[in-house]
């Protein structure tokens, strides 16, 4: 399969050096010039939980010099995804699919706007605990699960095919018949952990390991599991502590995106994970208020990062 990776950060350097190493035709499109330039010259190098190898791929800052492609894997920032979707239309022939990736909510509405329903599949990754160590080089602390879905209906037969094509590259991939369950599942995971690792500079085994941390952090996902049952999303579990617990065990020592993303003085995605919450929750008369603190306390640090830099 040809594929077009968008987003070469940590995550999307680790779809894209792993399916290139299975042997699809795949490029990544990404503007840190620094690392389209390493990868070119020296490979992507992938290393972490699936191994440690190198892999040779195209690597450009400029989509339209990739043509068309079969699968567009949209894996920036959730802020940057209009941006990067209008960008990557040139990538797109009459049967490309579009498969965003991303923390949090509303991704797939906004590829959707911009390639229409019809191309548009949704995907929710977790368990990966991604990092860049330097440019051309990333590392991953677990392989758990990739989810997949069509916005609407069951399981179709060109989703299958993608699916097929990323176990082939290593994956554990699911097929959802119903997209919101692997998107809200994902979401309680990230609320629990991404903006108290924020807020305390540490891991999530550290949250884990903190009863007070612990305290702030699970409330934050059982707020997050009464705004999805409002919704009345078909949650795969009745109790979001336990669920979100046992997620974290399996990736003690990752620290989430959010945190890397502040420490680095970059924008970070706390509006589309705590900052869902109570913004959702108001719609449906759910009230959110660790959520909404959390964020708050995030935008806060993240201003403070800003000024300092």
């Amino acid at each position: 399969m040809r594929i077009a990776v968008v987003g070469a950060g940590a995550m999307g350097s680790v779809y894209a050096g792993l399916l290139a190493d299975a042997g699809n035709d795949v490029w990544v499109v990404d503007t840190w010039e620094a690392h389209v330039v390493a990868i070119r010259e020296y490979g992507l190098r992938v290393e972490g939980a699936s191994g440690d190898r190198t892999v040779r791929l195209g690597a450009t800052t400029r989509a339209v010099e990739v043509g068309e492609v079969d699968l567009i894997v949209i894996s920036t920032k959730a802020m940057d995804v209009r941006a990067a979707a209008t960008a990557a239309t040139v990538l797109a022939a009459p049967g490309t699919v579009v498969l965003p990736i991303q923390n949090g909510l509303g991704s797939a509405d906004t590829v959707s706007e911009i390639f229409g329903p019809e191309r548009t599949v949704v995907g929710v990754a977790g368990g990966f605990g991604a990092s860049v160590v330097a440019p051309g080089h990333v590392r991953h602390e677990g392989m758990e699960l990739l989810r997949l879905g069509e916005r609407e209906g069951p399981a179709s037969e060109r989703l299958e095919r993608i699916a097929a094509v990323w176990r082939a590259a290593g994956f554990n991939v699911k097929t959802y018949d119903d997209v919101g369950p692997l998107v809200w599942e994902k979401l309680i995971c990230n609320v629990c952990f991404s903006g108290t690792c924020a807020i305390l500079d540490g891991t999530i085994g550290e949250v884990l390991d903190d009863a007070s941390a612990w305290a702030v952090a699970s409330r934050c996902a059982t707020e997050a599991y009464d705004v999805a049952r409002a919704l009345r999303i078909d949650l795969s579990f009745d109790d979001p502590v336990e669920y979100a617990r046992t997620f974290g065990l399996r990736i003690r020592e990752a620290r989430p995106s959010l945190l890397l993303d502040l420490r680095a003085g970059r924008r970070c995605e706390i509006d589309v994970i705590n900052g869902a919450i109570p913004r959702v929750g108001r719609s449906v008369g759910v009230a959110a208020p660790v959520n909404e603190t959390v964020t708050a306390l995030v935008k806060a640090l993240e201003s403070r990062s800003s000024r300092i830099g």
